[in-house]
């Protein structure tokens, strides 16, 4: 997924919860209620997501940070 998609896919997400919360204004309902909590969970996964995509894009493979990070951290200890 593109940065782009991840955020297309935020704003169709919480213009739903939006709709949901006005919804649930209106009177409760578990089934709006439990549908809210999934929305909320989404998002999460998806600033998650963008977080995670953009650290990437800025400063590479995680895998390979670390690896790099060890290969330095033994370097300095055998000095």
């Amino acid at each position: 997924m593109t940065v782009t998609q991840i955020h297309e896919e935020i704003e169709q997400t919480s213009e739903r919860r939006t709709k949901l919360w006005n919804s649930l204004s209106h009177g409760y309902d578990p089934r709006v209620a439990a549908e809210l909590k999934r929305l909320s969970d989404r998002l999460d996964q998806l600033w998650d997501e963008e977080r995670t995509l953009k650290a990437a894009l800025r400063f590479g493979d995680r895998d390979q940070i670390v690896a790099r990070a060890r290969v330095e951290e033994r370097l300095e200890r055998a000095a």
